[in-house]
């Protein structure tokens, strides 16, 4: 499962201690240029099965997380996405543009983690 979002909060930690399954978490690499750490990302995005975006309210540009979810959806990985409502930097319908890539969307992370559950 490759953990796409914002790299603040408890959110990676609830799903893992949640879902029994590999995680690829770009928040457990200490890489030093944006290129490295691109080519990183890409790579174990396209190596994971599921992808699990998570964009919380106070997310403040979500454009790493929209593109390790629009690359997840072109090869083929099943993408789980939370989208929290009422975000505090961009208007709900920019953000709702990852349902487009998207399987599936819920609006609490809660019941993304439910329904990831069935996955692992």
């Amino acid at each position: 499962v490759y953990l796409a979002g914002g790299m603040h909060g408890d959110w990676r930690e609830q799903v893992q201690s949640a879902v029994d399954a590999t995680f690829y978490d770009p928040c457990d690499h200490w890489l030093d240029t944006l290129e490295e750490y691109g080519a990183w990302d890409l790579h174990h995005v396209a190596k994971a099965d599921i992808c699990f975006t998570f964009i919380g309210r106070d997310n403040p540009s979500c454009i790493g997380a929209a593109t390790e979810t629009g690359y997840a959806a072109a090869v083929g990985s099943l993408v789980i996405s939370v989208l929290e409502p009422g975000h505090l930097h961009h208007e709900d319908e920019k953000v709702a543009f990852l349902r487009a890539a998207s399987d599936v969307t819920f609006q609490k992370l809660d019941s993304g983690i439910n329904y990831l559950q069935h996955y692992a």
